[in-house]
């Protein structure tokens, strides 16, 4: 099975079966009916995403509220990447918490973050590409987040302070607390 559990129901690594030869590789990187077969998840993916950024960039924690909450499969083109996400669904037993991942060109890992979690990424590579699906379109009234360096949600985002990049739209984001039950 492709998708391996991680401690918060509903996020899921994907490790792809790498095809490669003298030539180099090839892998099938989304596939609808895997999501199907292996989650019992009739996902339809509507928008693809691509970044580009540099070192110390740090995007999140980013959500869409309501009827445009999105899932997200996520990877990373080019580069190396630590990717969090945050539970936000009310009703779970891991509500507040986090899981954090590292994407890389090099493991070729995806992230299966389901609708109902915060999302953000910090560039641990010179520059990285990261792509993401999403099985919603985005409507900016219904953006929302999280402030990064939240005190209660405690993320270890690898690196110093001092390297970090954040956008102005992202340091104004609330504390987690505004999100509780």
């Amino acid at each position: 099975m492709p998708f391996k559990k991680t401690p918060i129901e509903g996020l899921f690594t994907y490790e792809h079966k790498i095809h490669g030869d003298s030539r180099g590789y090839f892998f099938e990187s989304y596939h609808q009916m895997d999501f199907k077969r292996e989650l019992g998840l009739d996902i339809n993916f509507v928008q693809d995403n691509q970044s580009y950024s540099k070192y110390g960039t740090l995007r999140g924690l980013h959500f869409q509220r309501g009827e445009h909450a999105q899932a997200k499969f996520v990877r990373v083109l080019k580069g190396k990447v630590l990717d969090v996400a945050v539970d936000l669904r009310e009703d779970s037993k891991t509500f507040g918490k986090h899981f954090s991942v590292e994407l890389s060109c090099d493991n070729k890992l995806s992230f299966f973050i389901p609708r109902g979690f915060a999302h953000g990424f910090i560039v641990l590579s010179e520059e990285a590409e990261f792509l993401y699906k999403c099985d919603n379109f985005y409507c900016k009234q219904s953006e929302d987040g999280i402030i990064y360096n939240d005190s209660e949600l405690n993320i270890d985002w690898i690196l110093p302070t001092k390297d970090l990049i954040v956008s102005e739209k992202d340091l104004l984001l609330p504390a987690f607390n505004r999100h509780k039950r």
